[in-house]
This record gives structure tokens, sequence and C-alpha cells, in this order.
């Protein structure tokens, strides 16, 4: 990997090589009262359709209802030297244009907020287009802004949509903590390994936690209470990604979710097949594209395998 690519991607590793994920940086919210007040038209999305943290916000975004809303702009899944690019620099099916600021990749954003931003150039970004600033790009706190923040501005069936509820917060953030560290986390830390050692224990603590999750999934429908919570699109994004990239580019490789896992994968396939919001958010070939050509320290040819067959199963 070149000096550039390490900057870009940011893939911070300890001595013993194990991966650290740096801590995002904007970490502001939209409520009533404050710097970032809840308005029609008012915020932008970017996001990539291969990246699993902004997998999170888009589902979000369709189960509450909140299209019409918040826009959203698509970067390219190639991400080059210089991070995600926009269509504008890399023509790719589905790709969009940066329309507010015809910025060539997301790094413009970050340095029309900061010129001397030293962080990383990550989506998703939460963007205000009144004071031209980013809000937010911690992927589970822009998820929380959508769950109620826009509540007074759409249906009340969708605003009755709580995917946080109080009673079950507990919980939720109980599941949250140790399947984000072990999985959505987890899979990084095995794949981006520079060691054996750093390897074995993360690809240890991957299937481990997957163990566990397939045991609370035994006769259940949700991870969390009798409906869907935060904590189901929270695994959901790095589940539908497991068997697509992460078994063979990331080495986790003990077991496919398909066949090995038989709880989470009918779990993962209602949650596609049934609810919209996953499935039309959901793109293989941005996901394939993005690893496999993006990783040239783990892909340096680039070729992108062309199963599994198919990306995901019917029920």
């Amino acid at each position: 990997m070149s000096a550039k690519e390490i900057n870009v991607l940011k893939f911070k590793l300890e001595e013993d090589g194990s991966f650290k994920r740096p801590d995002t940086v904007f970490r502001s919210f939209v409520e009533t009262g404050g710097k970032f007040e809840p308005e029609v038209g008012r915020y932008h999305l970017y996001v990539s359709l291969a990246c699993p943290w902004a997998s999170r916000t888009l589902i979000l975004r369709k189960l509450k209802g909140l299209e019409d809303i918040i826009s959203v702009t698509v970067v390219s899944p190639r991400m080059g030297p210089l991070g995600w690019p926009f269509a504008s620099i890399d023509e790719f099916p589905g790709a969009e244009v940066d329309s507010l600021y015809q910025s060539e990749h997301v790094k413009d954003l970050y340095f029309k907020v900061d010129p001397d931003y030293q962080g990383r150039f990550s989506v998703p970004i939460l963007w205000d287009k009144k004071t031209h600033t980013i809000v937010n790009n911690e992927s589970s706190e822009i998820i929380r802004i959508f769950n109620t923040a826009f509540n007074d501005f759409i249906p009340a069936d969708k605003a009755a949509l709580d995917f946080y509820p109080e009673h079950l917060r507990t919980e939720i953030d109980e599941v949250n903590e140790w399947i984000y560290a072990n999985i959505n986390n987890g899979v990084y830390r095995a794949g981006v390994a520079t060691t054996q050692s750093a390897y074995e224990k993360a690809v240890a603590d991957v299937f481990g936690a997957l163990d566990k999750v397939e045991s609370i999934l035994q006769g259940k429908d949700y991870l969390v209470g009798n409906h869907l919570t935060e904590a189901d699109v929270r695994l959901f994004a790095t589940a539908i990604r497991f068997d697509i990239v992460y078994v063979g580019h990331f080495k986790c490789n003990l077991r496919t979710i398909r066949d090995g896992y038989p709880a989470i994968h009918r779990w993962m396939q209602q949650l596609y097949w049934n609810n919209d919001a996953f499935k039309a958010t959901t793109d293989f070939d941005h996901i394939k594209t993005h690893y496999y050509w993006s990783h040239t320290f783990l892909n340096p040819h680039r070729v992108v395998p062309v199963g599994p067959v198919p990306h995901i199963r019917p029920l």
C-alpha cells in the first residue's frame, strides 16, 4: 500500500499488527432548539452503497420515509488513492455527481469544512446545506437522528416507528456493543491484520459472536424484543456482505452465513426479501467492486470475483 492510500484509508494498525478503527470527528445532532434545527430539505446525505456504515443510514432513511426530507448523493465504489470519488471523475452505474458543490472526491467536502482536517474521509456524511458544513459522520448517531428528529414532517404511521424504543434501549445498547466489536468491526480486524496472531484472534472473535447471534435468533425474527430495532439494521449491513466479501477477501472463512448459520440466514433473508428498505439499499455490484477493487494491499490485481451465486438465496 502506498503512503497516500494509507493516509486516505486510515487503517490504523497497532504494534501487534491488529486493526484499530479511528473515532469519527463530527458528532452534532439535529434537534429542536439546537444549532441544527429539523427542517425539510435542509440536510443531505453522502453515502457509498458499498459501505456497511453508510448502508445503516440509507436503511433508516427509507424505513422512516425520509426520502423527500433528506436528499442523497451516492459515490463511486472505486475508492482510490484520493478516497471516495464522485461520478464526475469516476463513472460507475449508480454513482452520482456532487450536485451541491461539484466535488471530485469526498475529501473535498471535509476540506471545505476544515482546510486543515487530518481525519478520515469517510462516509456517511450528514451535511447541512444551510450552513455548508458536516453535521455528523458517525453512522450510529445518524440513524438515531433519523429515528426521531424529523417525526413532525412525516406521516403519523412513519413517525410512530421507533427503532430505539426507550424500554429496550439498555438491551439494544448491550447487543450493539459486542456485535460492533466482534462482527461489524471484527471482520475488518481479521481482514486488515498484518500478523497471524492478530488475525487468528480477530477471526475467533467474529465466529464466537456469530455463534452467539445464532443462539439468540433461534425461533425469533429479531435480535431484541419482538420487533425490528436498530440492532437488526446494524447487524444486517455486515451480514449481507459476509458471504459476498468477508469470507474470501477478509479471510473470515470458518463458515458462511448461508451454510453455517441457519437462524442468521433466515433472519437476513426475511429482512432482505420482505422489507424493501433492506433490499433497495443493497447493491451487490457496488459492494464487491469496492472491496476487491479498492483494497489493493489485499487484492493487488483488482480482480472482482463472480460469485457467490446467487448473492442472496431466495426464501
